[in-house]
């Protein structure tokens, strides 16, 4: 018989109310964790076509009752796996570990250093790729539900790297689209090629390459002149 976190109880007594809620409610968050992660699992081995409670529910090791009591639906539990950032980096996973002191940075900075940001967490999300892969040729009301997800963080990140700049210079979101597809198109490459346009893309020097170039490419975005 056990206690509360880190404090076990005294033997021979029984764990009180406060105690026992403590512990249905890590073993929920545990539970719900696991089929988060079970999510991303099915999806890169099988595909979307594959996916269903089912199929997770397996993967996860729990009974599939547990997927509607705790997420209401594929759909629902879709959207939180979406929004966990086990697939896609949240805004905030790209701030870096001092948010504040990136956010103090001017602006071509502050840009720049959350692309390398975004490089770096999407190149160690390697259940990702397999997953945007699939996405290029699998598409039903699923993928819908991961795209409007990151339809989602793109305002978001627009926001944080200065929404009054991209107001008024519209060329901002030009660039930045076409930075966030660039960078996905090489990873999804890197996955059976080693070099692209003679960067190598399985080495550490050849996206630091790429993440100079980014900054040359931001401080020249954001030195034109607003609209």
């Amino acid at each position: 018989m056990h206690g509360g976190i880190g404090t076990p109880a005294t033997p021979g007594t029984a764990p009180t109310a406060d105690e026992r809620t403590r512990d249905r409610t890590r073993d929920r968050a545990a539970t719900e964790e696991r089929i988060l992660g079970a999510v991303g699992q099915v999806l890169a081995r099988d595909g979307f076509g594959a996916v269903g409670v089912n199929a997770i529910a397996r993967q996860a090791g729990v009974d599939k009752v547990l997927i509607y009591r705790y997420f209401g639906g594929l759909p629902e539990l879709l959207r939180a796996w979406g929004e966990s950032g086990q697939f896609w980096p949240r805004v905030a996973d790209l701030l870096g570990p001092d948010p504040q002191a990136l956010l103090a940075l001017p602006a071509a900075e502050r840009y720049a250093r959350f692309f390398e940001h975004f490089i770096d967490e999407l190149r160690r999300r390697p259940l990702t790729l397999e997953i945007l892969a699939a996405e290029l040729t699998e598409r039903n009301e699923l993928t819908a539900i991961l795209e409007a997800e990151r339809e989602a963080w793109g305002e978001a990140a627009v926001q944080v790297l200065g929404g009054a700049d991209f107001a008024a210079r519209p060329h901002l979101q030009g660039v930045t689209l076409l930075l966030v597809a660039g960078v996905q198109y090489l990873l999804l490459r890197s996955r059976r090629i080693r070099t692209f346009g003679g960067v190598d893309l399985h080495g550490e020097a050849g996206w630091q390459q790429l993440k100079q170039a980014i900054h040359v490419l931001a401080r020249q975005a954001f030195a034109a002149a607003p609209a």
